[in-house]
């Protein structure tokens, strides 16, 4: 039976523990927080759960499921603490690539990076659910360096988690993507709900606040998430993300512009053909 290393038993790690133990693997998961490990067994998300990194020492593939900040840091610890098989495949599911990428393979040549782009507004282990990942991408992002017969063994993982396999673009590549469609909306959803917040008349914010229904709600969701994963999001993806921000900025620019002007025909023209390219993003 191949054994699964897991770090970080929350959201992502546990859902992963749970449709990999369900496919006949056995999950050993590290968790910082005793409670956590206590949990996650209980939720049979895992086979063992423990504090110490050691429980991992005979598995043959671990993820890295921790914040992004401590991915790196979690793959040197692993790397220097535990005496792991050359041919053991550490792998993460961090939302960026390239640091993470070209760091870690510098300390594990067996690393191979991975996002799997799932996820609920829910943190912790409690939001961790089976199936989580069916049918949604999940991305591969090796080097010239990752050996083929790794990149292979978590195609295979993939599989069995039913996700949508993506694993022909670099790490440069995932990010400034993600950057359009994932960090690049942070940004803006946060900043939309920031707008609203500075309406200087308080009995129209209050009133503003009533109304607002489902349009407000998805278009405010993703920028009322976890602000420690956007601010690791900026960080980590800063030139990507700055890029994907003033190419919305020049976006924003000739909408007030065209509104300033009167100009209805145009923006007729520009939502008509926002209306028809959204397809291209969402099916």
């Amino acid at each position: 039976m191949t054994k699964i290393g897991i770090v970080g038993l929350g959201l992502i790690g546990g859902s992963l523990g749970l449709d990999l133990r369900a496919s006949g693997l056995e999950i050993f998961g590290v968790s910082r927080n005793p409670k956590t490990c206590e949990i996650a067994m209980e939720l049979e998300a895992v086979n063992h759960a423990d504090v110490s990194l050691e429980i991992l020492s005979q598995t043959e593939i671990i993820f890295i499921c921790t914040p992004i900040d401590k991915i790196i840091p979690t793959v040197e610890r692993l790397t220097l603490e535990l005496n792991l098989n050359p041919e053991t495949i550490i792998t993460d599911v961090g939302s960026v690539k390239a640091p993470i990428v070209e760091r870690c393979s510098q300390l594990w040549p067996n690393f191979v990076g991975g996002h799997p782009m799932a996820g609920t507004a829910e943190q912790g282990i409690y939001a961790a659910q089976k199936n989580l990942f069916v049918n949604r991408p999940y991305v591969l992002t090796s080097v010239e360096t990752t050996p083929e017969k790794s990149v292979e063994k978590l195609r295979e993982i993939v599989q069995k988690l039913g996700a949508l396999l993506y694993d022909q673009c670099s790490p440069i590549e995932h990010d400034q993507a993600v950057a359009w469609i994932s960090h690049l909306p942070v940004m803006v959803s946060a900043s939309l709900i920031d707008a609203c917040i500075h309406e200087s008349d308080s009995n129209i914010q209050e009133l503003a606040q009533k109304l607002a229904s489902s349009g407000f709600r998805d278009t405010s969701r993703v920028g009322g998430g976890n602000p420690e994963l956007g601010l690791m999001m900026a960080h980590y993806n800063r030139e990507a993300l700055l890029v994907s921000l003033s190419q919305y900025r020049q976006s924003l620019e000739q909408v007030i512009d065209l509104i300033e002007n009167e100009n209805w025909e145009r923006l007729e023209e520009f939502l008509e053909k926002t209306q028809q390219l959204r397809g291209r993003f969402c099916s």
